[in-house]
C-alpha cells in the first residue's frame, strides 16, 4: 500500500468537489463514505438528501469556531492505494485502515474525543481518500509532525496483516525529483531534462574529476554553469549553489540550486569529506597503464563488498558511482547515451543510510581520477576491460543492496546494469571480432590444447563453450596466457570462481575478458605527489549538457 499526503489546503469544499465528482477522466465510480469521525457524517454519494455543502460545513465546524486561530491551510488530504495485484478490500476493511492511519499520524488518535473531524471517501476499488480539518475539539492543532513517515510505517504493518503485497520502501536518500513546474519549463524551452537534472550531472562529473574543492569549483565554472560559493565570516567555505546561464525566474534572476537540493551526497560537507580523504593521484605514463589500473582496481570491488564491513563496502559503491559518472565524458560517442543512462540509473544506488568510510576505497578512487587526466584509450580492448569489470561491480552492488533490504538502491543498480550491458556489448563487438579472427587462424593443435584446458577446468560447461561462435576468441586469449607463462586451466578456474557463469549468455565472451584482466600485471604503486597533468574544464561536461557562458561569484 502506498500513502500520498498532499500539501495542506484551505478549501474543504474544493477537495470534496473532486472526490465526489467524475474525476479528470471520468474514472470515479460510486463515490461514497466508508467512515467518518463519528459515523454520522452526511454522505452525498449514498444519501439523496445530503449535500456537499452540508458535509463541508460539518467538517469545517471547528475551523469556524477557532476563528483567526485556525490555520490558514487547514485541509489535510491523504490517499491510500493498494497494488494492482492485491485482492479487493471491502468498505469495512478500508474504514479500519483509515482509522489506523489517522491514529498513527496524530490527526485522530484512537479514543481521543477531541480528535480532528475527518471522512474517508471511496470512489474506486483500489484506493480511498482521507480528508480531515486540522482543528481539534479543544481548538488546538493536531500533532501530526512527520505524518508521512508514520503513515507509511503503519501501512507496512497493514500489508503484513492483510496479506497484501509488500511495497519496497525508500530510505529517504533519493535525490529530489524535479517539480512539475520545472518539468513544464523544460518542455517550454525544448529541453529533455530539467535544470536540476542537468546541474546534477555537471556537479557529479566534476566531483569525479576533482581532488580538491578549489579544483571542483574551477571544473564546474569551466562547464559554463554559474557557481556562487558562500563563506562564513571566518573565510571558511559554508556551501555553494549553481545555476544554468539563461535559466531565470519571473524577476529575471538566475534559478539557483544548492548542492543538497541536487542530491543528498552533493552537499558541500559531503563533497568536502570525500575530497579530504582523497589520496594524491599518481602520474601515469600512458593511457594504457591508466585504464588497466582502473580495471584491476574495480575488479576487486565484488570481493570487497562480500568481505568488508558495511561502511567500507558503501565507500566502494560510492566510488563506483564516480567511475560511472566519468565514463560518458571519455567513451566514444556511440557508447555515451547508454553509459549516461547507466550512470543516471545508478545514481541512487551510490548511497544509502550506511555511512561510507571513503578512505577504504582509495585505490579505485585514484584510478577513476587518473583516467580523467588521460585521453580515452585508442585500444578498444582496454575500454572493454574496464567496462567488463565495472559491469561485474554494478551487479555485485545490486546484490549487496538487496541482501540489506535496500530495495530502491537494488532496483537502481539493476536498471543501470541493463544499460551497461548494452554499452559493453557495443564496445566489445570489434575487439572480440579481432580476437575471433586470430583464433580461427590458430593451428589445430593449439586449439586442441586449449580445448583440453577448458574441459579440465570447467567440465560441466566445456561443450557449451566449445560450441559457441566466440570460442576462437577465448582460444586466442588462452594461447596468449600460455605464451606468457600462465596455466590456462588455473586461469579458467579462477575466472569461473570470480562470479557464477550459469546466467551468462555468451560464456566464451565473458571468460575472454575475465582472463584478459586476470593475466594483467599488478597495478603500479602510487607515487607520493599529484600528477601535474591538468584537467581540461570542459571535459567534465557530458555531451548531454550543453555548455553555457557564465561568471562565477564568490562571497
Amino acid at each position: 500500500m502506498i500513502a500520498k499526503i498532499g500539501k495542506p489546503g484551505h478549501k474543504t469544499r474544493g477537495v470534496l468537489n473532486y472526490l465526489y465528482g467524475p474525476g479528470r477522466a471520468n474514472e470515479h465510480t460510486d463515490p461514497h463514505l466508508v467512515a467518518s469521525w463519528d459515523g454520522f457524517a452526511p454522505d452525498p454519494g449514498r444519501d439523496p438528501d445530503a449535500t456537499l455543502a452540508q458535509l463541508a460545513t460539518a467538517l469545517d465546524l471547528r475551523v469556524k469556531q477557532a476563528g483567526h486561530k485556525a490555520p490558514k491551510s487547514h485541509v489535510w488530504h491523504c490517499s491510500i492505494r493498494t497494488a494492482p495485484e492485491d485482492r479487493h478490500l471491502t468498505d469495512d476493511k478500508w474504514a479500519a485502515i483509515a482509522r489506523r492511519v489517522l491514529d498513527a499520524t496524530g490527526i485522530a488518535p484512537d479514543g481521543d474525543p477531541d480528535a480532528c473531524r475527518w471522512i474517508a471517501v471511496r470512489h474506486a476499488d483500489d484506493h480511498i481518500h482521507i480528508v480531515a480539518t486540522k482543528v481539534r475539539g479543544d481548538l488546538r492543532p493536531p500533532r501530526n509532525w512527520n505524518d508521512f513517515v508514520r503513515a507509511d510505517k503503519e501501512l507496512v504493518a497493514i500489508e503484513k496483516e492483510y496479506g497484501l503485497r509488500h511495497i519496497p520502501r525508500g530510505d529517504r536518500t533519493a535525490a529530489k525529483r524535479p517539480t512539475r513546474a520545472e518539468q513544464e519549463k523544460a518542455r517550454r524551452t525544448g529541453t529533455t531534462r530539467t535544470s536540476r537534472e542537468r546541474l546534477r550531472t555537471i556537479v557529479r562529473t566534476a566531483v569525479s574529476a576533482a581532488t580538491t574543492t578549489e579544483e571542483l569549483f574551477r571544473i564546474i565554472e569551466g562547464t559554463g554553469a554559474m557557481i556562487d560559493v558562500q563563506h562564513f565570516p571566518s573565510g571558511d567555505i559554508r556551501g555553494y549553489k549553481v545555476a544554468l546561464a539563461g535559466d531565470t525566474n519571473a524577476q529575471g534572476e538566475p534559478v539557483w540550486f544548492s548542492g543538497s537540493t541536487l542530491a543528498p551526497d552533493l552537499s558541500y560537507p559531503k563533497i568536502a569529506e570525500r575530497l579530504t580523504t582523497t589520496a594524491t593521484t599518481p602520474a601515469e605514463r600512458t593511457e594504457a597503464t591508466t585504464w588497466r589500473r582502473l580495471a584491476i582496481a574495480v575488479d576487486k570491488v565484488p570481493d570487497s563488498l562480500t568481505h568488508s564491513e558495511d561502511e567500507d563496502a558503501q565507500a566502494h559503491i560510492a566510488v563506483l558511482l564516480e567511475a560511472l559518472n566519468a565514463l560518458p565524458v571519455l567513451a566514444p560517442a556511440d557508447l555515451r547515451p547508454q553509459l549516461f543512462q547507466a550512470a543516471t540509473a545508478f545514481e541512487h544506488a551510490g548511497r544509502s543510510r550506511i555511512p561510507a568510510h571513503h578512505q577504504q576505497a582509495q585505490a579505485t578512487l585514484q584510478a577513476v581520477k587518473a583516467i580523467l587526466r588521460q585521453p580515452a584509450p585508442k585500444d578498444g580492448a582496454l575500454l572493454v576491460l574496464a567496462l567488463d569489470a565495472l559491469l561485474l561491480a554494478v551487479i555485485a552492488a545490486q546484490h549487496w543492496h538487496r541482501t540489506r533490504d535496500h530495495h530502491q538502491q537494488a532496483e537502481a543498480a539493476q536498471q543501470a546494469a541493463v544499460h551497461f550491458r548494452a554499452a559493453h556489448r557495443t564496445a566489445a563487438t570489434e575487439p572480440l571480432a579481432m580476437l575471433r579472427q586470430q583464433g580461427e587462424c590458430l593451428p589445430q593443435w593449439q586449439l586442441n590444447r586449449q580445448a583440453t584446458a577448458v574441459r579440465h577446468a570447467l567440465p560441466a560447461l566445456a561443450e557449451r563453450i566449445l560450441a559457441e561462435p566466440d570460442w576462437p576468441a577465448l582460444a586466442t586469449t588462452l594461447n596468449e596466457a600460455t605464451a606468457a607463462g600462465h596455466s590456462p586451466a588455473q586461469l579458467l578456474a579462477q575466472a569461473a570462481g570470480h562470479r557464477e557463469l550459469d546466467t551468462a549468455n555468451n560464456l566464451s565472451e565473458v571468460l575472454t575478458w575475465r582472463l584478459t584482466r586476470l593475466r594483467e600485471p599488478t597495478a603500479e604503486k602510487p607515487s607520493p605527489r599529484m600528477a601535474a597533468t591538468p584537467i581540461h574544464p570542459s571535459s567534465a561536461t557530458p555531451s548531454h549538457v550543453p555548455p553555457t557562458a557564465s561568471r562565477p561569484r564568490s562571497r
